[in-house]
């Protein structure tokens, strides 16, 4: 008579998921972690391929802000304090209601001086910003 030994395929016959199962939860929480970061809220508006249409209008001023070295601002070619850079847009908007304005800050500038610029455009809902990234 042939003996068999039934224990030993016993446990073939059972396949153990708890490592896969574990390894699905901790992709799972993974991508819960990452997902909201890869949201992206800030709303632009790009532009089309398309020319814009030609219109006999004269082209919009733009104003220049510039920030120096030294943290000193400059409304067109003039030098402003911020609480006066605040006032003197206050009027221009005042005056044109779609104002432009392009920024630039040198490349020493402390952060906190741009900020402060920045912050005077955005309280004062001026939208048509531009960022200069190399001397004209």
């Amino acid at each position: 008579m042939k003996k068999t030994s039934q224990s030993h395929h016993s446990t073939l016959n059972e396949l153990n998921i708890t490592p896969l199962l574990d390894l699905v939860f901790v992709l799972l929480v993974i991508f819960i972690i990452t997902t909201p970061q890869m949201m992206n809220n800030l709303e632009m508006t790009l532009p089309s391929g398309k020319p814009p249409p030609k219109t006999d209008q004269p082209k919009p001023k733009i104003n220049h802000i510039v920030v120096d070295a030294t943290g000193k601002t400059f409304l067109n070619d003039k030098m402003v304090t911020v609480p006066e850079l605040r006032k003197e847009l206050q009027d221009l908007k005042a005056r044109t209601p779609d104002l432009s304005v392009v920024v630039k800050g040198s490349d020493d500038v402390e952060y906190q001086n741009m900020i402060n610029v920045l912050d005077v455009l955005q309280q004062l809902d001026i939208t048509k910003i531009g960022l200069a990234t190399a001397s004209e």
